[in-house]
Formats: C-alpha cells, sequence, structure tokens
C-alpha cells in the first residue's frame, strides 16, 4: 500500500517561499499517481510564481496526454510548462529571468519513473542511500571531472548555480530515470533546501528512524532549519509496504 507525506516549509532565512510540491496518490490522465518538487529562482516573488505555474502547467500536460510511456509523458509535460512559462517571462517584465527545478515521479507496478531538471533530487532508501537523480549544477561539472568532491560540493560558493531549469531556454533536456523498488524502498524528493543543510549519512539516518512518511518528512524538515534553514525546503517521502503499487 503506496503512503506518502509532502511539505514545504519556508526555511529560517528566506522571506518567500519558492519552493512547491504536487502529491497525488489517485490516476492522472494515464498516470496512477504523480509526485513533483520544484524549487522557483527569480526576484520580486518570480521564483514563487514559476515553481507553482510550471506545476500547474506540468499537470495540464499530464492530464491530456494519450501517451502511455511515463517517460514520454513526462518528457512532453516538461516541454510544454518550459514554453507556458518562458511566455509568461516574456509577457511580464517583473517575471524575467524566472526558472525553476522540476523532478518529477510516478510509481507502475515495482517501477519507479522518474524525470528531472536542475538540482532538485530524488532519493532511495534501501539497506543504503542511493542518490538516483543527478544534479544539473555547476559543482557537479566540478565533481564529474575530479574538481571537487561531494562533500566540499556542499560549502561551495557557487553550490546554487544551476546549468538546466525549467524556463531557462527553449532547449530543455530532462534526465530521465527508471529502476524497481522492493518491499524495503523509501523514496525521497527534495529540493537543495534540504540537500545542502542535511548531508547524506543524516539523510540515511533520518530515514530510517521512524516509520511512517509523515514523521519522516517533519524530522527532515526539523533537521534542515536545525542546520542553519538557509533556503526553502521541500520534501515529498514515499513508502510502500508491499513495494507494490497496483496500477489504476
Amino acid at each position: 500500500m503506496l503512503s506518502s507525506y509532502a511539505m514545504t516549509d519556508i526555511g529560517r532565512t528566506r522571506v518567500v517561499n519558492q519552493d512547491y510540491v504536487f502529491s497525488c496518490l489517485e490516476p492522472i490522465g494515464n498516470l496512477p499517481n504523480l509526485f513533483i518538487v520544484a524549487d522557483g529562482m527569480g526576484g520580486h516573488q518570480a521564483g514563487d510564481f514559476a515553481s507553482s505555474y510550471s506545476v500547474k502547467k506540468f499537470l495540464e500536460s499530464v492530464s491530456l496526454s494519450l501517451q502511455k510511456n511515463p517517460h514520454k509523458i513526462f518528457e512532453d509535460a516538461i516541454r510544454y510548462a518550459n514554453r507556458e512559462l518562458i511566455e509568461k517571462s516574456k509577457a511580464n517584465p517583473d517575471l524575467k529571468g524566472m526558472g525553476t527545478t522540476l523532478v518529477a515521479l510516478t510509481i507502475i507496478g515495482e517501477k519507479a519513473y522518474v524525470a528531472n531538471v536542475g538540482d532538485s533530487r530524488l532519493y532511495c532508501m534501501e539497506d543504503v542511500l542511493t542518490q538516483v537523480t543527478i544534479d544539473h549544477s555547476l559543482v557537479q561539472e566540478m565533481i564529474r571531472i575530479g574538481e571537487l568532491s561531494k562533500e566540499d560540493a556542499r560549502f561551495h560558493p557557487d553550490k546554487n548555480i544551476i546549468t538546466r531549469a525549467v524556463g531557462a531556454g527553449k532547449d530543455i533536456r530532462p534526465d530521465f530515470f527508471e529502476f524497481t523498488l522492493t518491499k524495503k524502498s523509501i523514496l525521497l524528493m527534495c529540493s537543495d533546501g534540504l540537500s545542502n543543510m542535511v548531508n547524506d549519512e543524516q539523510l540515511a539516518v533520518l530515514l530510517k528512524s521512524v516509520k511512517t512518511p509523515e514523521k519522516i518528512g517533519k524530522k527532515l524538515i526539523e533537521a534542515a532549519n536545525k542546520n542553519g534553514g538557509k533556503d526553502n525546503i521541500a520534501v515529498i517521502v514515499i513508502n510502500s509496504d508491499s513495494g507494490e503499487v497496483v496500477e489504476c
């Protein structure tokens, strides 16, 4: 039986919450369930608008899609949200330069299907914690070529510079992932307001420490704020006791 908990928190230093989460255990279009984290960016309240509007447009596309392949549904939805966000940015000078990360998940049978743009993440916790998505960020590129360690990247002054985002340009390139769930699987989706404040070792301990997604989610946000809360925090925790979600 699938269970989930989704929450955002403004953190301790920001005055506007630019993170947005969507969690639905019911079918949307041809998907049996859907989970999304988006972390907006932009001056004034453009980041707040970018994340919520992109998710809205993403959902519109998914709802109307005739596709059956989850990754194709996600790709079409991301491209549609990207086009719509760019048009909004052109029409309103206050929204110029806005954009958002977006990580989306659906679970069909024992398979998890993921799409990602930016540096919001999806983790899978079983015996060990695995980061499924790969950040589209400057520091991730530095890690890839061996110029920076993963731990040092959390404190690098350029850690917030991302290399891909919804709304950043017409040529958007999402990454896609597919993996098999087990009875032990706990999934965590989050913005960098969590992953920059709580390292992987702490995340693993917290994901194992309590049983329900709600308690895990609240513990994660509490830990991020305790460690500084320097950004907005978004979390979705998904647990399947059976390791399988029946397709609706």
